[in-house]
């Protein structure tokens, strides 16, 4: 499912229209991609946690040349599904 097709179950769903579904679901993931900037948690009760987790630099493998290279510590977003969403997917 790409965006398009999310914004059309949303407005189905909530009873919007696309454009208004559209703006909801960009509110949305610009209010949960603010949040893990700051270094907040969003958590969604029965869906999931969206958090940012740092990865600290390693050495690593150039696979062309077999030359080792430093990978740069990062952060990087994780998101952990929840039980029921868990649930969900397992039946």
């Amino acid at each position: 499912m790409n965006k398009t097709e999310l914004v059309a179950k949303i407005a189905e769903a909530a009873g919007l229209s696309k454009v208004d579904a559209k703006k909801a679901l960009d509110a949305t993931t610009d209010a949960i991609k603010d949040a893990l900037l700051k270094g907040d948690k969003v958590q969604l009760i029965g869906f999931g946690t969206f958090s940012v987790n740092k990865r600290p630099a390693r050495e690593g493998i150039n696979p062309s040349t077999k030359k080792k290279i430093t990978i740069a510590a990062k952060k990087v977003a994780k998101f952990k599904a929840g039980a029921e969403l868990a649930d969900a997917v397992n039946k």
